[in-house]
């Protein structure tokens, strides 16, 4: 809260009061390097998967069984390179932003924008996973259940990685929690 008994939205889109009811007594900068912190934490695990799986696909290219993939196993293949591109720049991204932003006093926006470039990576790195799997079980199954174990694992990522946060999240709230 302000010193002038206002509440204003913080930059992480919480209202200031909400920023005090957890508990902490911290100053909006103390608030933004912890949360900052954890941030990084969470994008090492993500960082570290789609840069070995990045990996893993530039390689592929150079195999002779590359070269026997059909045209739509190879179309498939480049969209999956491109999409770990992008989830690897995404997830890196928070990296260089807080590089060429550091010391000009704007963390709090700096959180911000790192979380968003985080978010867009996750997306990017379930797009990565998912047309991944496709391909693989594709080439090595040649069977029309291909589609339907992606469909399946796809609905398992989406399960974990946002329905579940996202049904903690609301019974966090209708409790008075976070």
């Amino acid at each position: 809260m302000s010193s002038s008994g206002d509440a204003r939205p913080d930059p992480v889109g919480h209202d200031a009061r909400d920023a005090r009811d957890d508990g902490r007594d911290e100053s909006p900068e103390e608030r933004a390097d912890r949360q900052w912190q954890d941030l990084v934490q969470e994008i090492r695990v993500a960082q570290t998967g789609v840069q070995i799986l990045f990996g893993f696909l530039l390689s592929v290219a150079f195999t002779t069984e590359f070269r026997r993939l059909s045209q739509t196993d190879t179309t498939i293949y480049i969209v999956t390179v491109v999409l770990a591109s992008l989830a690897t720049g995404a997830l890196i991204g928070p990296v260089a932003f807080h590089r060429l932003v550091w010391g000009r006093r704007i963390k709090p926006e700096t959180v911000v924008w790192a979380s968003r470039l985080t978010f867009i990576g996750i997306l990017l790195l379930l797009a990565t996973l998912t047309t991944a799997l496709f391909l693989v079980l594709r080439v090595t199954t040649h069977n029309a259940l291909a589609p339907w174990l992606v469909a399946g694992v796809l609905l398992w990522y989406l399960l974990c990685w946002f329905a579940l946060p996202l049904w903690v999240r609301g019974r966090g709230r209708g409790a008075g929690r976070r």
